[in-house]
């Protein structure tokens, strides 16, 4: 039997609104499926690690969500191919109004968002290296796998709409390509991203949504001081939304444009800069992102 909702119908039309808004077009966790993260199946010296520390400011509509984020990354031997496990520890701000039928309605929440864990494994083209190894190594065809996962420990109040936490993990499987042409590298990678319940939902009720299928493709160009400029584009599809079964949106799909470009300072510093913007949306959900992040390196014979 379909639990009875606790939500007057009258606030059918603001679940919609703000689910769409804060849950599947801004927070970085339940976002992850529209991140655009080029070189995710790469080759890297065994032993290096990386920290990042960056910020990121996401628009889409009256709202602005604010995200600072730090991460660690370490690369590994996974059974004679370089596999990579990362860390992302972020906290956000979020603020704006929306207008539902004449009534204004203000968001305004901050704390930490919920972490997300991922690991990607090479099984083909990217051996495991030292950093000496590593200086003769030339890349031709990468495959590899992913698995991320979000870990529901951000700020929650199931009396907000609006939350910074997700209360709901999610897993997210992938596969991916990654093929060099002289000073270019062409990837593409799939993936589908699927949704825990969220069962303390605006006072005890249940949030559900289908499962999100996205693919997306990258084109990266290395110059000879290593740095490296990408063209990046995804597309996403699915994730309906349900309140205790009843359906609240319709699925999603969208494409997303963005470019990146990595920079390095010295032997174990460098900046990153990010852009995207949303280029359709058939639920209007799109939203404008810009980032900018600083990574130190370490380890491995560094």
């Amino acid at each position: 039997m379909t639990k009875p909702s606790l939500i007057p119908q009258g606030w059918i039309g603001l679940l919609f609104a703000q689910l769409l808004l804060g849950i599947s077009a801004l927070f970085p966790a339940a976002s992850h499926a529209q991140e655009i993260e080029a070189r995710t199946y790469s080759n890297a010296p065994i032993g290096i690690n990386f920290i990042s520390a960056g910020i990121a400011q996401a628009k889409a509509g009256n709202h602005t969500l604010t995200s600072e984020a730090m991460s660690l990354t370490h690369i590994f031997d996974a059974g004679g191919q370089s596999g990579k496990l990362t860390l992302v520890l972020p906290y956000a701000q979020l603020t704006g109004s929306s207008k539902i039928g004449g009534q204004t309605v203000n968001a305004s929440t901050e704390g930490l968002s919920d972490p997300l864990i991922k690991a990607a494994i090479n099984l083909y083209g990217a051996p495991a290296l030292t950093l000496d190894e590593f200086k003769d190594y030339q890349q031709d065809l990468i495959v590899g796998v992913s698995l991320a996962a979000s870990v529901p420990w951000g700020k929650y109040d199931d009396d907000q709409l609006i939350n910074v936490g997700a209360n709901r993990w999610f897993i997210q499987p992938g596969l991916g390509v990654s093929k060099a042409l002289g000073p270019w590298r062409l990837e593409l990678a799939g993936a589908g991203i699927f949704y825990t319940s969220n069962t303390n939902f605006m006072g005890g009720n249940s949030l559900s949504q289908n499962p999100v299928y996205s693919t997306q493709t990258h084109a990266i160009y290395y110059f000879q001081n290593t740095a490296w400029i990408s063209v990046d584009a995804t597309y996403f599809t699915g994730g309906q939304a349900y309140v205790n079964g009843n359906p609240i949106s319709g699925s999603q799909e969208n494409w997303r444009f963005g470019t990146t470009m990595s920079y390095p300072i010295n032997r174990h510093n460098s900046i990153r800069l990010s852009a995207s913007t949303g280029a359709y949306s058939r639920t209007n959900n799109s939203y404008d992102l810009y980032g900018i992040s600083w990574q130190y390196r370490f380890g491995g014979g560094l």
